[in-house]
């Protein structure tokens, strides 16, 4: 992406109204609330936007949606492959650029089936290349349908081509981090890691930012950590609040996305906690999980002089 500093990109939610539709006031008010926090990017139409209960139409409209309330602020990025023949992921990533987006994000687990090989991958990636011509490509290795992990080799050959300007990481691994880092030097391209285990060594290492669920419950810690990771005079805080997120993960990840509407309400953000995706029940230990991450998260924020 453009943004040459490191920044938070929000893995975005979608709102929905009670009936289930699509709450697009909801969504102005969501994408407005990222960018007051210091968003240096949206990733719209993702996994935790429920992409996958989406219909066509539904992610197009949303995306440009988004688009349009950002207003070229920062950057849009959004995903635009899905289950079917490859010449129709070619059209609908068209779609998805010609809906104003900066680069169309590719799932790594679309393009070729589990048990199909680098080889195949590669070469389904490369005729994708062919059949968007002029559109800038990003990766995302998106849990579901399964998780496809690229290597540093893949990716360092794809960011090569000039095409490729995007990747958020999920491997969980901060050597494969570095490997990936090495790979693509150089390049118009920025890695941004989805796991707060290690935020503050990926920082260090060179990605440019993260975008990560945690920031769908407190999207200024993340800006805060982007900006600071390497401040000498703050390294006490930078702890505390890396410790803040690997201490909570789990409270984070249960029952998403439901968990983090509902501490976007604590927050005061009008917004539904309904879902299309079947995430578990959210129960009243699940309540009070996210009802005392919010107390804690109040205590740092105060400590750190941010707005909470």
């Amino acid at each position: 992406m453009r943004n040459a500093s490191k920044g938070f990109i929000p893995v975005m939610l979608t709102p929905f109204q009670n009936d289930g539709k699509i709450d697009y006031p909801a969504l102005t008010r969501l994408t407005e609330m990222y960018l007051k926090a210091g968003a240096a990017g949206l990733f719209a139409n993702c996994l935790s936007s429920e992409m996958f209960e989406l219909s066509a139409d539904e992610r197009l409209q949303s995306i440009r949606h988004i688009v349009h309330v950002a207003g070229g602020a920062v950057p849009v990025v959004a995903t635009g492959t899905f289950a079917g023949p490859l010449n129709e992921q070619a059209d609908f990533v068209k779609q998805v650029y010609e809906a104003g987006t900066e680069a169309v994000i590719v799932i790594t687990g679309l393009l070729a089936a589990q048990d199909e090989s680098e080889a195949i991958f590669n070469e389904r990636f490369h005729r994708l290349l062919e059949w968007t011509s002029g559109v800038p490509l990003g990766f995302y290795e998106c849990p579901e349908p399964y998780k496809r992990v690229l290597t540093a080799e893949q990716l360092g050959q794809f960011v090569a081509t000039g095409r490729v300007t995007y990747h958020k990481d999920t491997c969980l691994d901060i050597d494969q981090i570095r490997a990936k880092l090495a790979a693509t030097e150089g390049h118009n391209f920025g890695l941004y890691d989805a796991y707060m285990g290690h935020a503050v060594e990926s920082l260090r290492a060179g990605s440019a930012g993260l975008s990560c669920i945690q920031g769908n419950f407190f999207p200024e810690l993340i800006v805060w950590l982007c900006k600071n990771y390497d401040n000498a005079l703050l390294q006490r805080e930078v702890a505390e609040v890396q410790d803040f997120f690997i201490k909570n993960m789990g409270v984070m990840h249960d029952v998403y996305p439901t968990v983090a509407k509902y501490s976007l309400k604590q927050r005061g953000v009008d917004i539904s906690t309904f879902t299309r995706r079947k995430v578990g029940n959210f129960t009243g230990t699940v309540r009070a999980g996210v009802e005392a991450l919010y107390g804690d998260y109040s205590t740092l924020s105060k400590q750190l002089e941010l707005v909470a």
